[in-house]
């Protein structure tokens, strides 16, 4: 009888550890091989949208360049460069998209006398790496880029870093690695990619408890060599002292607005906080492009990082 209990018990045990390996590796699956968007699909929406316009792209100044990473693989960046001047904002997409999605804000920064910069986030477009880790690696890739600037530039350049959705969350975490930027804004970020993955799951699936998310990050940490717990722009925050501009849709149910609110309160110093009343999540933008314009010209007048000759006209 004892015996039957023994192996009873190590057939269950056996059962529950390879399911919880079956969920783990599904879990962490979804996370490191996100969905990506088609590429020619993105270009034909922004293009249709006329957020993209090729004629503009085939004559503006440009240099296409292939950026080495520290983790290992190279990031595809285009340095747009309408203007003689040292002024210059690096541009980082959301998760699924690519740097075409970017161009919109390209165009903007155009318009209040920068030049940019526009790359493919790892394992996105035309760059390397074979995971997403929302911002875990994506931080040390956009130090690349901004090394690369640096580099391209000099010791005189004056630059800014804009990000949505992950981009921002990536802008926010880099900014806390080395705050070397002039400025930063930061567009729908997610306060926390633990909170954030939580949210999803439970408006997403049947799924409630964080079972699933405890496995998929102890899985993480296996496969990948990141703990989820590290991507939390809530904790690096308080090491950027340099203005940042907060925006959020208040009708985002994916990456809901009190997490922008949260940053918001936690970041000390220069700061600003808009809330769209138009647009889901990276929409605000697409949906209120003259207003959001206007509040990041707003911005950037009100702690002087336009050009003595911009703020003239």
């Amino acid at each position: 009888m004892k015996k039957r209990l023994l192996w009873t018990s190590a057939i269950i045990s056996s059962i529950l550890t390879a399911s919880a390996t079956t969920a783990g590796l599904i879990a962490s699956n979804r996370l490191m091989y996100v969905k990506k968007k088609d590429d020619q699909q993105i270009l034909e929406r922004e293009t249709t949208a006329k957020r993209y316009d090729d004629v503009w792209y085939a004559n503006v100044p440009k240099s296409e360049r292939w950026i080495e990473s520290k983790n290992g693989y190279p990031i595809k960046a285009i340095f747009l460069e309408p203007h003689d001047t040292n002024r210059f904002v690096i541009i980082c997409h959301g998760v699924t998209e690519s740097k075409v999605n970017s161009f919109r804000f390209a165009r903007m920064f155009e318009r209040l006398g920068f030049n940019s910069v526009v790359y493919d986030h790892r394992r996105h477009g035309d760059s390397g790496g074979k995971t997403t880790s929302f911002g875990h690696f994506e931080k040390i890739d956009l130090k690349a880029v901004v090394d690369a600037l640096k580099l391209h530039v000099g010791e005189d350049l004056f630059f800014g870093i804009h990000g949505e959705s992950m981009g921002a969350a990536t802008t926010l975490l880099y900014g806390g690695l080395e705050d070397t930027a002039d400025f930063y804004i930061s567009d729908c970020a997610y306060s926390d990619i633990y909170e954030q993955v939580l949210h999803v799951m439970r408006t997403t699936t049947p799924l409630r408890t964080t079972l699933a998310l405890r496995l998929a990050s102890l899985f993480l940490k296996i496969r990948d060599g990141y703990s989820i717990a590290s991507v939390s722009p809530r904790e690096t925050i308080k090491n950027i002292k340099k203005p940042i501009l907060f925006i959020h849709s208040i009708h985002d149910d994916f990456v809901l607005p009190k997490m922008s609110e949260e940053l918001f309160a936690l970041k000390q110093g220069p700061k600003q906080l808009k809330l769209f009343s138009e647009g889901a999540h990276a929409q605000s933008f697409n949906k209120n492009p003259e207003e959001y314009e206007e509040t990041v010209t707003k911005f950037l007048m009100k702690y002087d990082l336009l050009t003595p000759t911009y703020n003239e006209a």
